[in-house]
């Protein structure tokens, strides 16, 4: 049994292709069906992001399963196969789990340390989940994949630098002001990296947003998606010694503001500093509105400066974080090559038991005199000898699961006691807690 992962993502495809063959979130349950249902596929699970399309599979025949997932990306979209197979890659065994492992732990995004990967595979299971199309290996595969996720954020600092313009601007607020709670920031300009950036401002405790712009019609939209205010462009400076931010991005092409105009908003606001944010270009703010006591002029520049450094040290706690997930790759294929063993064990198992069950019966027959006690103790005795006689079989299987001879002697146990077919999910779960890992084993329905 082996894990499958056959997908692509920003790294090996333009978004014209992505966006070709992403699934719809509001309808997983025909794909999962579909997919679920291809003759090498055990069990099955679609995540797909605007970054990545990926399929999870588990199966016994890894070549004819990468093949059918390949044809079922390409035949469900409609699109021609030669189309999107240069785009693909594919993974099995350890090479799958790595996979898996970064991206939940954001390592393989496009900006490393981004936190919505982990929610997006987490809905992706839940999906899985829901339509019954994941069992015994995928869920506890995405259980370790979730904990690994949380292993890396908690043990490195990976998420902890901004990285984008907008956050790096939120960053250095609080470090200016130590709390954003109680301020008030002030949108010059309403586009979309204004926006963005006021999303943070009041997910970081910005208490109140004035936006002002010079079609007064998109101020007040957007003030309204803050619960803010509006103000006429014309009006602006009047209320800047309200203010304790402000962010400006217009297509200007004269500064807006002055070191003037600025000294005498200071000093109606008594010294109390102010931090402005210029993402414009060309600028909207003098530069020398710096030199101005208790005042933070940063520019577009000043910002990616941040961003790039932060991006610096996310890269460094990236290692850290990969020999994380080296470890905790060891540990889950550890775990999922005792599943090679197992149906041998429960089939060994079931095969003695058959043949003593056969010889008890043949034995009571004929010693039909035999007394209840009697009875008891020779099923005792027979039970005994079995357990006896299994109990080196299974060490040494157990033994060897993880070396390069395990399958030999696996196939040498199968071909001695004619131990085929391999055994069911039910009897697996029948077999003593001693002969298997401890996880609750069963296949998902079909």
């Amino acid at each position: 049994m082996n894990i499958i992962v056959v997908g692509l993502s920003h790294k090996t495809a333009p978004v014209e292709i992505r966006e070709r063959v992403a699934f719809s979130p509001t309808a997983m349950e025909k794909p999962l069906r579909e997919i679920s249902a291809l003759p090498s596929v055990i069990e099955a699970m679609i995540v797909s992001t605007c970054n990545r399309v990926e399929l999870y599979a588990t199966s016994r025949d890894e070549a004819l399963c990468k093949v059918q997932l390949r044809r079922f990306l390409a035949s469900f979209h409609g699109l021609p196969q030669d189309e999107i197979d240069a785009h693909l890659y594919e993974y099995e065994g350890e090479e799958a789990i790595r996979h898996v492992f970064r991206v939940a732990a954001s390592l393989d995004s496009m900006v490393i340390g981004e936190p919505q990967i982990l929610g997006q595979i987490k809905t992706s299971y839940g999906y899985a989940t829901e339509f019954k199309t994941v069992g015994l290996i995928l869920n506890r595969f995405l259980h370790k994949a979730f904990s690994v996720a949380k292993r890396v954020r908690t043990e490195t600092q990976i998420a902890s630098n901004a990285v984008s313009v907008s956050f790096a601007a939120v960053e250095l607020a609080r470090k200016i002001f130590g709390s954003l709670e109680g301020k008030t920031v002030l949108l010059i300009g309403a586009g979309e990296m204004c926006e963005l950036a006021a999303r943070h401002f009041v997910n970081n405790g910005v208490s109140s947003v004035m936006v002002t712009n010079r079609t007064f019609e998109r101020a007040v939209k957007l003030a309204e998606e803050f619960r803010g205010r509006a103000l006429e462009f014309e009006d602006f400076p009047s209320h800047l010694h309200q203010v304790d931010i402000v962010l400006t991005s217009t297509g200007a092409p004269n500064f807006i503001l002055g070191a003037k105009k600025v000294e005498e908003v200071i000093r109606q606001r008594k010294n109390k500093p102010m931090f402005f944010i210029d993402i414009a270009v060309p600028r909207d703010i003098d530069p020398r509105v710096n030199d101005v006591s208790n005042v933070y002029l940063y520019d577009v520049d000043d910002l990616q400066e941040v961003v790039q450094a932060n991006l610096k040290e996310r890269h460094k706690e990236a290692k850290k974080a990969e020999a994380i997930v080296d470890t905790e790759i060891v540990q889950f294929h550890r775990w999922l090559s005792t599943l090679d063993v197992v149906p041998t064990i429960v089939s060994l198992r079931r095969r003695l038991e058959e043949i003593r069950k056969g010889e008890l019966e043949k034995t009571f027959a004929s010693m039909k005199d035999l007394g209840a006690r009697e009875r008891k103790a020779i099923e005792a005795m027979s039970a005994a000898i079995i357990n006896k006689v299994l109990h080196n079989p299974i060490t040494v299987l157990k033994q060897v699961q993880n070396e390069a001879a395990g399958d030999a002697y696996v196939d040498a146990v199968r071909a001695l006691f004619g131990l085929e077919p391999p055994a069911s999910a039910g009897e697996l779960e029948s077999l003593e807690a001693d002969d298997i890992p401890s996880d609750a084993l069963h296949q998902p329905r079909r």
